[in-house]
């Protein structure tokens, strides 16, 4: 086991994955001498050169195209984004084209493709640098999404995504880059449609992803002062949901609460609800609640964007009431 920073996780997978297959090449803004906005392709400039590592201007919606007819021509693309809200401006790229064409072209083409890179609210970056996106592509027909939250799950998540045959959006949370974890210095991979049970508990199912993890454990150890036991699920994959390990906790705890960063209107916490209301509904014995971000653009002023975002408090608040409803 070796101590890794969650940047550093996903710069050693995509290095291996570059090593291990000559059609895998990276693609964005800033990639090559610069080594990404968040140093998650530092040093491979110097070690692949500009045709496995391809610095492009500020044209979000062409290179995330080159990069999509690179795929349908047997190449890998990593494109990285620079920050997720960048890629709105590439949003007919991913939708019309990465996530359709398999279907379009009668399943001739196919576009492993990845896209990632950061998003989630930072500390003051403003609304257009705060942007979740997983409400936004959720409903693209062909797309996978996936978010990691630990460097253990970034590489192993990564390495996953980048060999997998379908186009996958690969979300990571600006504020987790530098979270620590030891690491196997053997190579793994973690399935891409599995969620992970971070804690098992008996009184309540606690459903969340990304940075809202953290939260969630903090809020846990508080719970678990006060005599409660709640199980923690991070669901890890965002599309399609891993209906099967939520179903098994359901069938346990008979209780749920949704945490999410993402907004609440149309966000990924109402689809996980309506997906719970639809096959799991005579086991819960609880209204399902969910804790969402506000439906406001993120405010730059750092005591109001705190106040947008779930906080522990809050997910102790609604839990505890949640477990006393009868």
């Amino acid at each position: 086991m070796v101590e890794k920073l969650l940047y550093e996780a996903l710069n050693e997978a995509i290095d291996e994955e570059i090593k291990r297959d000559p059609t895998v090449f990276v693609i964005g803004e800033d990639i090559g001498h610069y080594g990404g906005s968040y140093k998650v392709t530092k040093g491979f400039f110097q070690k692949y050169g500009n045709l496995r590592i391809l610095d492009t201007p500020i044209a979000e919606n062409s290179f995330t195209g080159i990069a999509i007819g690179a795929a349908m021509t047997g190449l890998r693309p990593i494109v990285e984004g620079m920050n997720m809200g960048f890629l709105l401006l590439a949003f007919n790229q991913i939708a019309n084209n990465a996530g359709m064409l398999h279907y379009t072209s009668g399943g001739n083409f196919r576009t492993p493709l990845v896209v990632r890179g950061p998003g989630g609210v930072g500390r003051q970056l403003g609304a257009e640098h705060s942007q979740r996106l997983e409400s936004y592509f959720q409903s693209v027909p062909g797309l996978q999404m996936v978010a990691c939250s630990t460097p253990y799950n970034a590489k192993g998540l990564i390495k996953s995504a980048i060999r997998s045959e379908n186009p996958i959006l690969f979300f990571e949370h600006v504020l987790l880059y530098n979270i620590k974890e030891n690491i196997p210095q053997k190579e793994y991979l973690i399935p891409l449609e599995k969620a992970e049970l971070v804690r098992s508990g008996n009184q309540i199912t606690i459903l969340t992803y990304s940075r809202m993890r953290y939260h969630v454990l903090q809020a846990t150890k508080i719970l678990i002062e006060k005599g409660y036991d709640p199980e923690i699920i991070d669901i890890v994959s965002l599309k399609p949901l891993d209906m099967g390990t939520i179903s098994t906790s359901l069938r346990k705890t008979h209780k749920v609460l949704i945490v999410e960063e993402c907004m609440k209107t149309g966000g990924i916490g109402t689809t996980l609800k309506s997906s719970i209301l639809e096959s799991l509904f005579d086991f819960l014995d609880a209204p399902i609640m969910s804790l969402s971000s506000q439906d406001v653009p993120t405010p730059y002023n750092g005591f109001l964007e705190d106040l947008t975002v779930i906080q522990p408090n809050q997910i102790v608040e609604i839990a505890e009431k949640i477990m006393n409803y009868f």
